[in-house]
Protein backbone atom coordinates (compact mmCIF):
# COMPACT_ATOMS: atom_id res chain seq x y z
CA UNK A 1 0.00 0.00 0.00
CA UNK A 2 1.09 3.57 -0.64
CA UNK A 3 0.88 6.33 1.96
CA UNK A 4 -2.62 7.47 0.92
CA UNK A 5 -3.97 3.90 1.07
CA UNK A 6 -2.48 3.37 4.51
CA UNK A 7 -3.98 6.65 5.65
CA UNK A 8 -7.44 5.63 4.42
CA UNK A 9 -7.11 2.25 6.12
CA UNK A 10 -6.39 3.90 9.47
CA UNK A 11 -9.49 6.07 9.02
CA UNK A 12 -11.77 3.15 8.16
CA UNK A 13 -10.46 0.24 10.22
CA UNK A 14 -12.11 -0.57 13.57
CA UNK A 15 -8.63 -1.37 14.93
CA UNK A 16 -7.87 2.33 15.41
CA UNK A 17 -9.65 4.48 18.00
CA UNK A 18 -11.66 7.61 17.33
CA UNK A 19 -9.09 9.95 18.87
CA UNK A 20 -6.48 8.70 16.39
CA UNK A 21 -8.89 9.10 13.48
CA UNK A 22 -9.78 12.63 14.54
CA UNK A 23 -6.08 13.57 14.51
CA UNK A 24 -5.73 12.12 11.02
CA UNK A 25 -8.79 13.91 9.64
CA UNK A 26 -7.01 17.20 10.37
CA UNK A 27 -4.47 16.43 7.61
CA UNK A 28 -6.99 15.07 5.08
CA UNK A 29 -5.97 17.52 2.34
CA UNK A 30 -2.24 17.64 3.10
CA UNK A 31 -0.55 15.01 0.92
CA UNK A 32 2.91 15.91 2.21
CA UNK A 33 1.80 15.37 5.82
CA UNK A 34 0.16 12.07 4.90
CA UNK A 35 3.33 10.84 3.20
CA UNK A 36 5.43 11.97 6.14
CA UNK A 37 3.27 9.93 8.55
CA UNK A 38 2.51 6.87 6.39
CA UNK A 39 5.28 6.40 3.80
CA UNK A 40 6.93 3.40 5.41
CA UNK A 41 7.12 2.37 9.04
CA UNK A 42 8.77 3.67 12.17
CA UNK A 43 11.79 1.43 11.98
CA UNK A 44 12.47 -1.04 14.74
CA UNK A 45 16.26 -1.12 14.75
CA UNK A 46 18.93 -2.98 16.66
CA UNK A 47 18.25 -1.06 19.88
CA UNK A 48 14.49 -0.55 19.54
CA UNK A 49 12.80 2.47 18.01
CA UNK A 50 12.51 6.21 18.44
CA UNK A 51 10.35 8.79 16.74
CA UNK A 52 7.94 11.72 16.91
CA UNK A 53 4.69 10.96 18.73
CA UNK A 54 1.44 11.04 16.78
CA UNK A 55 -0.87 9.00 14.55
CA UNK A 56 0.60 7.10 11.62
CA UNK A 57 2.84 4.18 10.78
CA UNK A 58 5.95 6.39 11.05
CA UNK A 59 5.02 7.76 14.46
CA UNK A 60 5.30 6.61 18.06
CA UNK A 61 1.77 5.72 19.17
CA UNK A 62 0.01 2.89 20.98
CA UNK A 63 -0.34 0.92 17.73
CA UNK A 64 3.31 1.05 16.69
CA UNK A 65 4.31 0.31 20.30
CA UNK A 66 2.01 -2.71 20.41
CA UNK A 67 3.32 -3.94 17.05
CA UNK A 68 6.93 -3.71 18.23
CA UNK A 69 5.96 -5.54 21.41
CA UNK A 70 4.13 -8.27 19.47
CA UNK A 71 7.31 -8.92 17.51
CA UNK A 72 9.30 -9.09 20.76
CA UNK A 73 6.70 -11.44 22.25
CA UNK A 74 6.78 -13.72 19.20
CA UNK A 75 10.55 -14.05 19.49
CA UNK A 76 10.46 -14.69 23.24
CA UNK A 77 7.88 -17.45 22.70
CA UNK A 78 9.94 -19.01 19.89
CA UNK A 79 12.88 -19.09 22.31
CA UNK A 80 10.70 -20.80 24.93
CA UNK A 81 11.62 -18.09 27.43
CA UNK A 82 8.19 -16.61 28.13
CA UNK A 83 7.90 -17.90 31.70
CA UNK A 84 10.79 -15.70 32.89
CA UNK A 85 8.84 -12.57 32.01
CA UNK A 86 9.79 -9.06 30.95
CA UNK A 87 10.77 -6.05 33.10
CA UNK A 88 9.40 -2.61 32.15
CA UNK A 89 10.08 1.01 33.04
CA UNK A 90 9.37 4.48 31.71
CA UNK A 91 10.73 8.01 31.96
CA UNK A 92 9.17 11.47 32.37
CA UNK A 93 8.27 12.04 28.72
CA UNK A 94 4.74 12.68 27.60
CA UNK A 95 2.91 9.37 27.08
CA UNK A 96 5.80 7.27 28.44
CA UNK A 97 3.67 5.70 31.16
CA UNK A 98 0.88 5.03 28.64
CA UNK A 99 3.28 3.36 26.19
CA UNK A 100 4.79 1.27 28.99
CA UNK A 101 1.33 0.07 30.02
CA UNK A 102 0.44 -0.81 26.42
CA UNK A 103 3.71 -2.72 26.11
CA UNK A 104 2.80 -4.63 29.26
CA UNK A 105 -0.69 -5.49 28.07
CA UNK A 106 0.49 -6.82 24.72
CA UNK A 107 3.03 -9.03 26.47
CA UNK A 108 0.38 -10.23 28.91
CA UNK A 109 -2.02 -10.97 26.04
CA UNK A 110 0.66 -13.31 24.72
CA UNK A 111 0.89 -15.09 28.06
CA UNK A 112 4.13 -13.43 29.12
CA UNK A 113 4.28 -12.11 32.69
CA UNK A 114 5.52 -8.56 33.15
CA UNK A 115 7.17 -6.71 36.03
CA UNK A 116 6.75 -2.96 35.83
CA UNK A 117 8.02 -0.11 37.98
CA UNK A 118 4.96 1.77 39.33
CA UNK A 119 6.63 5.16 38.84
CA UNK A 120 9.22 6.60 36.49
CA UNK A 121 12.73 5.13 36.88
CA UNK A 122 16.11 5.65 35.20
CA UNK A 123 17.36 3.35 32.46
CA UNK A 124 20.14 1.80 34.60
CA UNK A 125 17.57 0.66 37.16
CA UNK A 126 15.65 -1.14 34.39
CA UNK A 127 18.87 -2.89 33.31
CA UNK A 128 19.47 -3.88 36.92
CA UNK A 129 15.88 -5.11 37.36
CA UNK A 130 16.16 -7.44 34.35
CA UNK A 131 19.12 -9.15 36.00
CA UNK A 132 17.78 -9.00 39.55
CA UNK A 133 14.40 -10.50 38.62
CA UNK A 134 15.85 -13.04 36.21
CA UNK A 135 13.74 -11.80 33.30
CA UNK A 136 14.23 -12.85 29.69
CA UNK A 137 13.97 -9.27 28.42
CA UNK A 138 13.28 -5.67 29.35
CA UNK A 139 11.75 -2.58 27.76
CA UNK A 140 12.26 1.02 28.74
CA UNK A 141 10.05 3.73 27.26
CA UNK A 142 12.33 6.71 26.74
CA UNK A 143 13.74 8.93 24.02
CA UNK A 144 16.75 9.84 26.14
CA UNK A 145 17.76 13.45 25.36
CA UNK A 146 15.63 14.05 22.24
CA UNK A 147 13.28 17.06 22.00
CA UNK A 148 9.85 16.92 23.71
CA UNK A 149 7.91 15.66 20.67
CA UNK A 150 9.88 12.40 20.64
CA UNK A 151 9.54 9.13 22.50
CA UNK A 152 11.25 5.78 22.16
CA UNK A 153 11.36 2.09 22.97
CA UNK A 154 14.61 0.50 24.21
CA UNK A 155 14.74 -3.30 24.16
CA UNK A 156 16.96 -5.29 26.55
CA UNK A 157 17.86 -8.96 26.76
CA UNK A 158 18.37 -11.36 29.67
CA UNK A 159 21.82 -10.06 30.68
CA UNK A 160 20.38 -6.57 31.22
CA UNK A 161 22.09 -5.12 28.13
CA UNK A 162 20.38 -3.80 25.03
CA UNK A 163 19.77 -6.65 22.61
CA UNK A 164 22.77 -7.62 20.49
CA UNK A 165 23.37 -9.94 17.55
CA UNK A 166 21.74 -12.33 16.74
CA UNK A 167 18.81 -11.58 19.06
CA UNK A 168 18.45 -8.02 17.76
CA UNK A 169 18.14 -9.10 14.12
CA UNK A 170 15.76 -11.90 15.01
CA UNK A 171 13.48 -9.53 16.91
CA UNK A 172 13.54 -7.07 14.00
CA UNK A 173 12.53 -9.90 11.65
CA UNK A 174 9.59 -10.79 13.90
CA UNK A 175 8.42 -7.16 14.02
CA UNK A 176 8.70 -6.78 10.26
CA UNK A 177 6.79 -10.03 9.70
CA UNK A 178 3.61 -8.57 11.25
CA UNK A 179 1.53 -7.55 8.25
CA UNK A 180 -1.50 -6.03 9.98
CA UNK A 181 -2.14 -4.14 13.18
CA UNK A 182 -5.18 -6.41 13.55
CA UNK A 183 -2.75 -9.29 14.23
CA UNK A 184 -1.41 -7.57 17.35
CA UNK A 185 -2.72 -8.88 20.67
CA UNK A 186 -3.72 -6.82 23.69
CA UNK A 187 -5.97 -7.12 26.72
CA UNK A 188 -7.33 -4.94 29.48
CA UNK A 189 -5.40 -4.17 32.64
CA UNK A 190 -8.05 -5.92 34.70
CA UNK A 191 -7.73 -9.08 32.59
CA UNK A 192 -3.96 -9.04 32.89
CA UNK A 193 -4.10 -8.73 36.67
CA UNK A 194 -6.76 -11.42 36.98
CA UNK A 195 -4.58 -13.76 34.91
CA UNK A 196 -1.71 -13.21 37.33
CA UNK A 197 0.49 -11.77 34.59
CA UNK A 198 0.78 -8.09 35.61
CA UNK A 199 3.15 -7.41 38.52
CA UNK A 200 4.45 -4.21 40.08
CA UNK A 201 8.14 -4.08 40.95
CA UNK A 202 8.46 -3.51 44.68
CA UNK A 203 10.92 -1.29 46.58
CA UNK A 204 13.22 -4.23 47.30
CA UNK A 205 14.65 -4.03 43.77
CA UNK A 206 15.54 -0.36 44.21
CA UNK A 207 17.08 -1.17 47.60
CA UNK A 208 19.29 -3.83 46.02
CA UNK A 209 20.33 -1.42 43.26
CA UNK A 210 21.54 1.16 45.77
CA UNK A 211 23.35 -1.53 47.75
CA UNK A 212 25.23 -2.45 44.58
CA UNK A 213 26.11 1.19 43.97
CA UNK A 214 27.64 1.51 47.41
CA UNK A 215 29.86 -1.49 46.70
CA UNK A 216 31.46 0.63 43.97
CA UNK A 217 32.90 3.16 46.41
CA UNK A 218 36.66 2.95 46.02
CA UNK A 219 37.89 5.10 48.92
CA UNK A 220 35.16 5.39 51.60
CA UNK A 221 37.55 7.18 53.91
CA UNK A 222 37.78 10.25 51.64
CA UNK A 223 33.98 10.57 51.56
CA UNK A 224 33.87 10.36 55.35
CA UNK A 225 36.53 13.06 55.61
CA UNK A 226 35.20 15.52 52.99
CA UNK A 227 31.46 14.85 52.56
CA UNK A 228 30.51 18.09 54.35
CA UNK A 229 33.05 20.11 52.37
CA UNK A 230 31.83 19.22 48.86
CA UNK A 231 29.25 21.52 47.30
CA UNK A 232 27.28 20.01 44.42
CA UNK A 233 24.72 21.56 42.09
CA UNK A 234 22.52 18.97 40.43
CA UNK A 235 19.74 19.02 37.84
CA UNK A 236 17.72 16.10 36.46
CA UNK A 237 16.56 18.28 33.52
CA UNK A 238 12.91 17.43 34.31
CA UNK A 239 13.70 13.72 34.10
CA UNK A 240 14.02 10.63 36.27
CA UNK A 241 17.29 11.32 38.06
CA UNK A 242 16.30 13.47 41.04
CA UNK A 243 15.12 10.90 43.56
CA UNK A 244 17.82 8.27 42.94
CA UNK A 245 20.62 10.86 42.79
CA UNK A 246 19.46 12.51 46.01
CA UNK A 247 19.03 9.12 47.68
CA UNK A 248 22.55 7.83 47.02
CA UNK A 249 24.16 11.14 47.99
CA UNK A 250 22.09 11.36 51.19
CA UNK A 251 22.95 7.77 52.13
CA UNK A 252 26.63 8.60 51.70
CA UNK A 253 26.26 11.72 53.86
CA UNK A 254 26.79 14.54 51.37
CA UNK A 255 25.14 17.54 53.01
CA UNK A 256 25.64 20.36 50.49
CA UNK A 257 23.58 19.18 47.52
CA UNK A 258 21.76 22.01 45.73
CA UNK A 259 19.07 21.05 43.24
CA UNK A 260 17.97 23.35 40.42
CA UNK A 261 14.38 23.66 41.58
CA UNK A 262 13.07 24.98 38.24
CA UNK A 263 14.14 21.66 36.66
CA UNK A 264 13.45 19.29 39.52
CA UNK A 265 9.89 18.27 38.67
CA UNK A 266 9.48 15.58 35.98
CA UNK A 267 7.94 17.24 32.93
CA UNK A 268 7.84 15.83 29.41
CA UNK A 269 7.56 19.31 27.93
CA UNK A 270 11.01 20.21 29.33
CA UNK A 271 9.89 23.83 29.76
CA UNK A 272 13.23 25.29 30.86
CA UNK A 273 15.46 23.64 28.24
CA UNK A 274 13.42 22.34 25.28
CA UNK A 275 16.34 20.12 24.26
CA UNK A 276 17.20 18.23 27.46
CA UNK A 277 20.68 17.14 26.44
CA UNK A 278 23.51 17.35 29.01
CA UNK A 279 25.96 17.55 26.08
CA UNK A 280 24.50 20.98 25.30
CA UNK A 281 25.97 23.82 27.41
CA UNK A 282 22.63 25.66 27.14
CA UNK A 283 21.05 23.01 29.34
CA UNK A 284 23.31 24.22 32.19
CA UNK A 285 22.29 27.88 32.25
CA UNK A 286 20.16 27.64 35.41
CA UNK A 287 22.55 25.21 37.07
CA UNK A 288 25.55 27.46 36.51
CA UNK A 289 23.63 30.45 37.83
CA UNK A 290 22.99 28.52 41.05
CA UNK A 291 26.56 27.17 41.14
CA UNK A 292 28.04 30.66 41.14
CA UNK A 293 25.80 31.64 44.05
CA UNK A 294 26.75 28.67 46.22
CA UNK A 295 30.34 28.34 44.92
CA UNK A 296 29.81 24.72 43.90
CA UNK A 297 32.76 22.41 43.34
CA UNK A 298 30.95 20.53 40.60
CA UNK A 299 27.80 20.95 38.49
CA UNK A 300 26.05 17.83 37.16
CA UNK A 301 23.08 17.29 34.85
CA UNK A 302 21.56 13.91 34.06
CA UNK A 303 19.60 13.40 30.87
CA UNK A 304 15.89 12.52 31.25
CA UNK A 305 16.42 8.76 31.60
CA UNK A 306 19.53 9.33 33.77
CA UNK A 307 21.88 7.02 31.96
CA UNK A 308 24.22 9.86 30.92
CA UNK A 309 25.43 13.06 32.50
CA UNK A 310 27.16 16.31 31.68
CA UNK A 311 29.58 18.10 33.96
CA UNK A 312 31.02 21.54 34.65
CA UNK A 313 33.98 21.77 37.05
CA UNK A 314 35.01 24.74 39.11
CA UNK A 315 38.30 26.28 38.03
CA UNK A 316 39.14 29.30 40.14
CA UNK A 317 36.13 31.61 40.11
CA UNK A 318 34.45 30.14 37.04
CA UNK A 319 33.34 26.81 35.58
CA UNK A 320 34.74 24.72 32.76
CA UNK A 321 32.65 22.40 30.61
CA UNK A 322 33.80 18.79 30.50
CA UNK A 323 33.43 16.77 27.32
CA UNK A 324 32.33 13.15 27.53
CA UNK A 325 35.92 12.09 26.85
CA UNK A 326 37.30 14.32 29.59
CA UNK A 327 34.82 13.04 32.18
CA UNK A 328 35.25 9.43 31.07
CA UNK A 329 39.04 9.54 31.19
CA UNK A 330 39.09 11.31 34.56
CA UNK A 331 36.76 8.66 35.98
CA UNK A 332 38.72 5.83 34.35
CA UNK A 333 41.88 7.00 36.08
CA UNK A 334 40.10 7.46 39.40
CA UNK A 335 38.20 4.15 39.29
CA UNK A 336 41.07 1.94 38.12
CA UNK A 337 43.50 3.73 40.42
CA UNK A 338 41.11 3.24 43.32
CA UNK A 339 40.72 -0.48 42.61
CA UNK A 340 44.49 -0.86 42.37
CA UNK A 341 44.94 0.93 45.70
CA UNK A 342 42.18 -1.04 47.46
CA UNK A 343 42.75 -4.59 46.28
CA UNK A 344 45.28 -4.58 43.47
CA UNK A 345 44.84 -5.22 39.76
CA UNK A 346 44.82 -8.76 38.42
CA UNK A 347 45.19 -10.24 34.95
CA UNK A 348 41.40 -10.59 34.73
CA UNK A 349 40.69 -6.85 34.92
CA UNK A 350 39.31 -5.23 31.76
CA UNK A 351 38.59 -1.67 30.64
CA UNK A 352 36.23 -1.31 27.65
CA UNK A 353 35.52 1.66 25.42
CA UNK A 354 34.60 2.35 21.78
CA UNK A 355 36.46 3.11 18.56
CA UNK A 356 35.22 6.72 18.56
CA UNK A 357 36.39 7.44 22.10
CA UNK A 358 39.57 9.32 22.97
CA UNK A 359 42.93 7.57 22.57
CA UNK A 360 43.58 8.89 26.06
CA UNK A 361 41.57 5.89 27.29
CA UNK A 362 44.17 3.54 25.86
CA UNK A 363 46.93 5.63 27.45
CA UNK A 364 45.27 5.22 30.86
CA UNK A 365 44.97 1.47 30.31
CA UNK A 366 48.70 1.33 29.52
CA UNK A 367 49.44 3.38 32.63
CA UNK A 368 47.86 0.71 34.80
CA UNK A 369 48.82 -2.27 32.66
CA UNK A 370 45.22 -3.46 32.25
CA UNK A 371 43.59 -5.08 29.26
CA UNK A 372 41.79 -2.60 27.05
CA UNK A 373 39.13 -3.40 24.46
CA UNK A 374 37.43 -1.20 21.87
CA UNK A 375 33.98 -1.87 20.42
CA UNK A 376 31.67 -0.26 17.91
CA UNK A 377 29.77 2.85 19.01
CA UNK A 378 27.12 2.28 21.67
CA UNK A 379 26.94 0.78 25.13
CA UNK A 380 25.20 -2.31 23.80
CA UNK A 381 28.55 -3.20 22.22
CA UNK A 382 30.54 -2.42 25.38
CA UNK A 383 28.24 -4.66 27.42
CA UNK A 384 28.18 -7.22 24.63
CA UNK A 385 31.97 -7.44 24.84
CA UNK A 386 31.71 -7.94 28.59
CA UNK A 387 29.22 -10.76 28.06
CA UNK A 388 31.54 -12.36 25.50
CA UNK A 389 34.45 -12.20 27.94
CA UNK A 390 32.36 -13.67 30.76
CA UNK A 391 31.49 -16.67 28.60
CA UNK A 392 35.15 -17.52 28.01
CA UNK A 393 36.69 -16.16 31.19
CA UNK A 394 34.55 -16.72 34.31
CA UNK A 395 36.89 -14.69 36.53
CA UNK A 396 36.86 -11.55 34.37
CA UNK A 397 36.74 -8.34 36.42
CA UNK A 398 35.04 -5.38 34.74
CA UNK A 399 36.95 -2.32 35.90
CA UNK A 400 35.23 0.45 33.96
CA UNK A 401 33.71 1.34 30.61
CA UNK A 402 32.73 4.58 28.90
CA UNK A 403 31.91 6.18 25.57
CA UNK A 404 32.45 9.73 24.37
CA UNK A 405 28.73 10.51 24.38
CA UNK A 406 28.68 11.12 28.15
CA UNK A 407 28.03 7.56 29.37
CA UNK A 408 29.94 5.50 31.96
CA UNK A 409 29.59 2.05 33.47
CA UNK A 410 31.16 0.95 36.74
CA UNK A 411 30.38 -2.71 37.37
CA UNK A 412 28.66 -5.88 36.23
CA UNK A 413 25.51 -5.20 38.31
CA UNK A 414 24.09 -3.13 35.42
CA UNK A 415 24.62 -3.64 31.68
CA UNK A 416 24.11 -0.11 30.46
CA UNK A 417 25.59 3.28 31.20
CA UNK A 418 24.59 4.54 34.64
CA UNK A 419 24.28 8.27 35.24
CA UNK A 420 23.36 7.78 38.90
CA UNK A 421 26.50 5.78 39.63
CA UNK A 422 28.46 8.45 37.75
CA UNK A 423 27.08 11.17 40.05
CA UNK A 424 28.26 9.15 43.03
CA UNK A 425 31.69 8.42 41.52
CA UNK A 426 32.34 12.05 40.60
CA UNK A 427 31.45 13.26 44.09
CA UNK A 428 33.78 10.67 45.57
CA UNK A 429 36.53 11.85 43.21
CA UNK A 430 35.97 15.47 44.32
CA UNK A 431 36.47 14.31 47.92
CA UNK A 432 39.66 12.45 46.99
CA UNK A 433 41.28 15.44 45.34
CA UNK A 434 40.21 17.71 48.20
CA UNK A 435 42.26 15.53 50.54
CA UNK A 436 45.23 16.36 48.31
CA UNK A 437 44.46 20.08 48.28
CA UNK A 438 43.35 19.88 44.65
CA UNK A 439 40.15 20.42 42.70
CA UNK A 440 38.82 17.84 40.27
CA UNK A 441 39.94 20.15 37.46
CA UNK A 442 43.45 20.11 38.96
CA UNK A 443 43.24 16.31 38.90
CA UNK A 444 42.46 16.31 35.18
CA UNK A 445 45.42 18.62 34.48
CA UNK A 446 47.70 16.31 36.46
CA UNK A 447 46.48 13.38 34.36
CA UNK A 448 47.22 15.28 31.15
CA UNK A 449 50.74 15.98 32.38
CA UNK A 450 51.22 12.28 33.05
CA UNK A 451 49.80 10.66 29.87
CA UNK A 452 49.74 13.52 27.34
CA UNK A 453 47.43 16.33 26.28
CA UNK A 454 44.65 14.74 24.24
CA UNK A 455 42.06 16.82 22.43
CA UNK A 456 39.04 15.16 20.87
CA UNK A 457 36.67 16.68 18.34
CA UNK A 458 33.25 15.77 16.96
CA UNK A 459 32.03 17.23 13.67
CA UNK A 460 28.67 16.59 11.97
CA UNK A 461 28.14 17.33 8.29
CA UNK A 462 24.49 17.43 7.21
CA UNK A 463 23.24 16.16 3.85
CA UNK A 464 19.52 17.00 3.70
CA UNK A 465 17.19 16.48 0.77
CA UNK A 466 16.21 13.54 -1.37
CA UNK A 467 19.77 12.96 -2.57
CA UNK A 468 21.29 13.20 0.92
CA UNK A 469 21.67 9.46 1.47
CA UNK A 470 23.16 8.97 -1.99
CA UNK A 471 25.70 11.72 -1.38
CA UNK A 472 26.72 10.26 1.99
CA UNK A 473 27.14 6.84 0.38
CA UNK A 474 29.27 8.35 -2.41
CA UNK A 475 31.55 10.10 0.12
CA UNK A 476 32.11 6.91 2.12
CA UNK A 477 32.74 4.95 -1.07
CA UNK A 478 35.25 7.52 -2.33
CA UNK A 479 37.20 7.56 0.95
CA UNK A 480 37.07 3.77 1.09
CA UNK A 481 38.60 3.43 -2.38
CA UNK A 482 40.93 6.44 -2.20
CA UNK A 483 42.00 6.98 1.41
CA UNK A 484 43.67 10.32 2.14
CA UNK A 485 47.44 10.44 2.51
CA UNK A 486 47.28 13.01 5.31
CA UNK A 487 44.64 14.38 7.68
CA UNK A 488 45.12 17.40 9.90
CA UNK A 489 48.63 17.77 8.54
CA UNK A 490 49.59 14.30 9.85
CA UNK A 491 50.40 11.20 7.75
CA UNK A 492 47.77 8.46 7.61
CA UNK A 493 49.60 5.28 8.65
CA UNK A 494 46.78 2.74 8.75
CA UNK A 495 43.12 2.29 7.89
CA UNK A 496 40.32 0.10 9.24
CA UNK A 497 37.21 -0.50 7.14
CA UNK A 498 34.60 -1.94 9.45
CA UNK A 499 32.12 -2.49 6.62
CA UNK A 500 34.49 -4.63 4.56
CA UNK A 501 36.11 -5.89 7.80
CA UNK A 502 39.60 -5.12 6.54
CA UNK A 503 42.69 -3.36 7.88
CA UNK A 504 45.73 -2.02 6.06
CA UNK A 505 49.03 -0.71 7.35
CA UNK A 506 50.21 1.88 4.81
CA UNK A 507 53.78 1.81 6.18
CA UNK A 508 54.37 -1.94 5.91
CA UNK A 509 51.68 -2.78 3.38
CA UNK A 510 50.38 -5.51 5.66
CA UNK A 511 46.66 -6.28 5.42
CA UNK A 512 44.38 -7.94 7.96
CA UNK A 513 40.81 -8.27 9.17
CA UNK A 514 38.74 -6.52 11.82
CA UNK A 515 37.11 -8.58 14.55
CA UNK A 516 34.14 -6.30 15.24
CA UNK A 517 30.71 -6.70 13.61
CA UNK A 518 30.32 -5.21 10.14
CA UNK A 519 29.39 -1.52 10.23
CA UNK A 520 29.73 1.33 7.75
CA UNK A 521 32.63 2.98 9.56
CA UNK A 522 36.06 4.12 8.33
CA UNK A 523 38.89 4.64 10.82
CA UNK A 524 42.21 6.29 9.94
CA UNK A 525 45.22 5.99 12.25
CA UNK A 526 47.66 8.91 12.09
CA UNK A 527 51.07 9.59 13.57
CA UNK A 528 51.42 11.09 17.06
CA UNK A 529 48.51 8.96 18.40
CA UNK A 530 46.03 10.98 16.32
CA UNK A 531 43.04 9.48 14.51
CA UNK A 532 39.93 10.20 12.43
CA UNK A 533 36.77 8.12 12.23
CA UNK A 534 33.76 8.63 9.90
CA UNK A 535 30.33 7.12 10.49
CA UNK A 536 27.05 7.94 8.68
CA UNK A 537 24.21 8.42 11.16
CA UNK A 538 21.59 5.70 11.12
CA UNK A 539 18.77 8.08 12.05
CA UNK A 540 19.70 11.48 10.57
CA UNK A 541 21.03 12.71 7.19
CA UNK A 542 24.54 13.39 8.46
CA UNK A 543 28.05 11.97 8.52
CA UNK A 544 29.64 12.07 11.94
CA UNK A 545 33.36 12.67 12.13
CA UNK A 546 35.19 11.78 15.32
CA UNK A 547 38.86 12.64 15.68
CA UNK A 548 41.59 13.16 18.20
CA UNK A 549 45.05 14.69 18.48
CA UNK A 550 47.77 14.63 21.13
CA UNK A 551 50.31 17.25 22.13
CA UNK A 552 53.15 17.61 24.60
CA UNK A 553 51.40 20.70 25.96
CA UNK A 554 47.91 22.16 25.97
CA UNK A 555 49.02 24.77 23.46
CA UNK A 556 50.43 22.18 21.06
CA UNK A 557 47.28 20.04 21.31
CA UNK A 558 45.06 23.07 20.65
CA UNK A 559 47.11 24.02 17.59
CA UNK A 560 46.83 20.50 16.19
CA UNK A 561 43.09 20.51 16.86
CA UNK A 562 42.68 23.76 14.91
CA UNK A 563 44.47 22.31 11.88
CA UNK A 564 42.48 19.07 12.07
CA UNK A 565 39.10 20.82 12.20
CA UNK A 566 40.00 23.10 9.30
CA UNK A 567 41.22 20.26 7.08
CA UNK A 568 38.31 17.93 7.85
CA UNK A 569 35.76 20.63 7.05
CA UNK A 570 37.58 21.32 3.79
CA UNK A 571 37.62 17.61 2.97
CA UNK A 572 33.87 17.27 3.49
CA UNK A 573 33.16 20.45 1.51
CA UNK A 574 35.20 19.11 -1.41
CA UNK A 575 32.65 16.41 -2.22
Amino acid sequence: MNARERYEEWLSSPVFDEKTKAELREIAGDEAAIRERFEGDLEFGTGGMRGIMGAGTRRMNVYTVRKATQGLANYIIKKGAQDKGVALSFDSRNRSEEFARETALTLCANGIPIYIFPTLHPTPMLSFAVRELGCTAGVNITASHNPPEYNGYKAYWDDGAQVTYPDDENIIAEVNAIESFADVKTMSLEEAKEAGLYHLIGPEVSYRYFEELKKLIRRPEVIEQEKDNVTLVYTPLHGTGLEPAKRILEELGFSKVYVVEEQAKPDGNFPTVGYPNPEDPKAFELALELARKVKADIVIANDPDADRLGVFLRNGEDYVRMTGNMTGCLLADYEIGGIKEKCGLCDHGVFISTIVTSNMAGAIARKYGVRFYETLTGFKHICGKLRELEQTEPDVHYLYGFEESFGSSFGAYCRDKDGIAAVMALCEAVCYYKTKGMSLWDGLQALYQEVGYYRDINISKNFPGLDGKDKMAAIMDSLRKNPPKTLGGLPVVAMRDYLLKTTKDFVTGQEGVTTLPASNVLYFELTDDAWVCLRPSGTEPKIKLYCGVKGESQQEASAKEEVMVRELNALMDSF
